[in-house]
């Protein structure tokens, strides 16, 4: 059946172009349903993910559901992918944990979108397959080993960020099975884990990574740190990452602002309720677009220069997801809310 392109409603007074960053993603996409970053370079199985996620945000069904078709085609054995692929040859046979978890983020997204449950079931068994790769991965006092290299060799390095992602994808992968009845206690158990060591052992992470932003809020965006936890982590690096009315620094010793990290924080604000001040942090990175209305990647301050200069296919739907979030498009708006994953009672 041919899905058709339902675009979200939109308030006249949000004077928001969804259309040109979705076109920008279909456009790069690749007839089999692979989405690399830009023409001519590489995809990774993260990015790729949201990537269609952002079509589908836009309304762009079918060439979301491309894409997913394409991860479920190219899904490796053990349930992982390859860490980055060009045209679908294989150019970095690492296979990441993380990366390969995110794939169940980005199906339950498709269903909250949707309802559509003959798709969400269709891809059961790439997004179980995924969620085990990574929690074989997962250390005895929780964390997540991030990768298993070329060789097959374990790296036992734990990454915040990929750890905080991989809590995200066990927790859309529970809901999923929710959907369609299926019970994995294993996984409720690793969740578990995971989130007590990304609230209460630092010291079992790469530290050397705290540099990057997304160290600073990915804990919160996962919703591994919630409530006042929450509010205290993103007020102590407020300061070292935020440039106030540009947006977010990628590396707090760099000048350069992230147009993904800076719609990832109006996500992660959006989520922690905070819905004015994630509104505030978006509304910097509005007019950060090129003429054919894509968003930039990034730029260099005070000097503004655009860089890179590429138009990044993820940066553009992180956009796209952070303005759901933000603005109430569609019925996936609420996914990285906390409230949302909160027990009935709570709410």
């Amino acid at each position: 059946m041919e899905l058709e392109r339902k675009r979200p409603r939109l308030d006249p007074e949000q004077a928001l172009d969804i259309e040109a960053p979705a076109a920008l993603i279909a456009g790069t996409q690749r007839p089999s349903g692979e989405i690399p970053w830009c023409d001519g370079q590489k995809t990774d199985p993260w990015d790729h993910v949201e990537s269609a996620m952002g079509l589908a945000t836009a309304g762009f069904l079918p060439e979301a559901r491309k894409a997913y078709e394409w991860l479920a085609a190219n899904q490796l054995s053990d349930g992982s992918w390859y860490s980055a692929y060009l045209e679908g040859i294989a150019q970095d046979r690492t296979r990441d944990a993380n990366m390969s978890a995110y794939v169940a983020v980005g199906v339950y997204h498709y269903f909250l979108l949707t309802g559509d449950r003959g798709f969400a079931s269709s891809m059961w068994p790439t997004v179980s397959a995924a969620i085990d790769f990574a929690l074989g991965l997962q250390a005895p006092q929780g964390e997540i080993h991030w990768a298993i290299s070329p060789a097959g060799n374990v790296d036992r390095m734990a990454l915040l960020t990929g750890s905080s992602s991989v809590y995200m994808s066990i927790k859309c992968a529970l809901g999923l099975a929710g959907v369609l009845g299926r019970q994995r206690p294993e996984w409720q158990a690793a969740l578990g884990k995971l989130g007590d060591a990304i609230r209460s052992k630092p010291h079992l992470f790469n530290m050397t990574k705290s540099r990057f932003s997304m160290d600073w809020f990915y804990p919160v965006l996962s919703g591994a740190v919630t409530g006042a936890d929450a509010r205290r982590r993103i007020e102590r690096g407020w300061k070292k990452f935020v440039v106030e009315g540009l947006g977010v620094r990628c590396v707090s010793d760099q000048p350069w602002v992230a147009i993904a990290e800076t719609s990832e924080l109006a996500l992660t604000l959006a989520g922690m309720g905070h819905l004015d001040q994630a509104r505030v942090v978006f509304s910097w990175i509005t007019d950060r677009r090129f003429e054919d209305g894509s968003y930039w990647a990034g730029f260099t301050f005070p000097d503004m220069t655009i860089w890179p200069e590429d138009r990044i296919t993820w940066t553009n739907a992180g956009v796209l997801v952070a303005a759901d979030a933000v603005f109430g498009l569609t019925p996936a708006a609420g996914l990285f809310s906390h409230r949302f994953w909160s027990p009935p009672a709570a709410r």
